[in-house]
């Protein structure tokens, strides 16, 4: 399976942590180069960056289209891809679940990450091999650091990105059009949330999005509706599929983490 690491190039010791950990675990790679905050002149208006909840900072908006270029690069092939942010680690397990993903049909997008939240995922799932398995995602909460993207579900998400600017983890968990599946245990962690699930990596880092100047503040009723309608979304659609689904925590094998050997971010 491609696999595609999203990385800022003055972001070299991330750069080669990752290129450390994917040789671990003997998965090739290609290097996706990120967009940065001083690229964003001309890549849209003023409407288009105010369109999601609250305004946006431009190390957000740089994200976003960061992944964007990452979808459009998945569009254009002829199988599924594995996306990942430059601080994502992966489990010893990851390479097995990837091979048998390539033979899924029917699915546009599958999380392989947990982030200490609770998401809606179906009461019952598929086995994917010996040890995991797939559920159905209703509703996910946040994180875009490591997920399987399937032309299908590249070219729905580069249709929303037309017309709307999101946090790029927002808008994937916000296509409700995508047929999402979530693997348990889950096999990716980003960096930031190791500690919170007991993983001790000799590995420290600082997101890069919450480096940049804060967002501009606004008390803007258009925005806080926008919100306020969001959350009413999610709110109908645990009420939809409640009756074969719950919210819960996804499980996560913390002897599968940390691939060894990975030294030092840089």
């Amino acid at each position: 399976m491609d696999c595609l690491i999203i990385n800022i190039a003055t972001a070299t010791g991330r750069m080669a942590f990752m290129a450390r950990q994917m040789d671990a675990l003997g998965l090739s790679f290609r290097r996706v180069e990120a967009i940065t905050p001083d690229r964003l002149a001309g890549s849209g208006d003023a409407r288009f960056w105010d369109s999601w909840e609250r305004p946006l900072k431009d190390t957000e908006k740089a994200c976003f289209l960061s992944h964007v270029a990452t979808w459009r690069q998945v569009a254009a092939g002829d199988g599924p891809a594995l996306v990942l942010e430059d601080d994502a680690l992966l489990s010893r397990a990851t390479p097995d679940v990837l091979k048998a993903c390539e033979t899924l049909s029917g699915v546009d997008h599958l999380t392989l990450e947990v982030r200490k939240r609770k998401k809606i995922v179906a009461t019952t799932g598929q086995a994917l091999n010996g040890r995991h398995r797939l559920l159905r995602l209703y509703q996910d909460r946040s994180g875009a650091a490591a997920y399987v993207l399937w032309p299908t579900g590249a070219r729905k998400l580069l249709n929303r990105a037309q017309t709307q600017a999101a946090l790029a983890d927002a808008m994937i968990c916000q296509a409700h059009d995508l047929t999402s599946f979530q693997v348990e245990p889950a096999c990716a962690v980003q960096l930031d949330r190791a500690a919170a699930y007991g993983i001790a990596v000799a590995v420290s880092t600082k997101s890069q999005i919450d480096a940049g100047a804060p967002a501009p503040q606004t008390r803007s009723l258009r925005f806080r509706m926008r919100r306020i309608m969001a959350q009413l979304r999610m709110g109908l659609r645990a009420i939809r599929h409640g009756a074969h689904a719950r919210r819960r925590q996804i499980s996560l094998e913390t002897g599968d983490f940390p691939v060894p050997d990975l030294g030092p971010l840089g």
